[in-house]
């Protein structure tokens, strides 16, 4: 599938570790989305911002992560689920890019809420692109998993 790119943002590493073994399995380049402003580490704080910021539509500057994607035919998109969507800092992305002609492939980590609307939201920002199906993963990622996963999608 061409040269591959894997983004993803992970504020308990989770997501993080998702997207490593995805890598691992593709060879693709790993990309981390970093906010210009940290979440708390505090559950419930972090919480209370996320919600606020999702419902108001806010995409936080990135520090890290906003580079070009045109070397890139295939992109893994990763994210939390965050109240049923994408954090905050994975929308930033999704909207300072042009993705037409790509090919996407969302993935997330959830505490078992699954995808929620994560891959309708993806699919909204990236309308221009094929949508291939994620993985949603509950807890740490089993890499049998991901192998599957990829070859239910079709990568090579």
């Amino acid at each position: 599938m061409g040269n591959t790119l894997i983004v993803y943002y992970s504020l308990f590493h989770n997501t993080e570790n998702l997207a490593l073994e995805i890598a691992a399995q593709t060879g693709g380049t790993l990309r981390e989305l970093i906010p210009d402003k940290n979440y708390s580490f505090d559950y419930n704080t972090a919480a209370k911002e996320v919600r606020n910021q999702i419902s108001r539509g806010y995409t936080p500057k990135l520090i890290s992560g906003y580079e070009p994607i045109n070397d890139y035919e295939t992109i893994f998109i990763g994210s939390p689920n965050w109240f049923k969507t994408i954090a905050p800092p994975v929308l930033s992305f999704l909207r300072q890019h042009d993705f037409t002609g790509k090919t996407v492939a969302p993935f997330c980590t959830h505490g078992g809420g699954g995808f929620g609307q994560i891959e309708n939201d993806i699919s909204k920002e990236c309308s221009k692109s094929m949508i291939l199906p994620g993985i949603a993963v509950n807890g740490i990622a089993v890499p049998e998993d991901i192998i599957n996963w990829l070859e239910t999608i079709g990568y090579e």
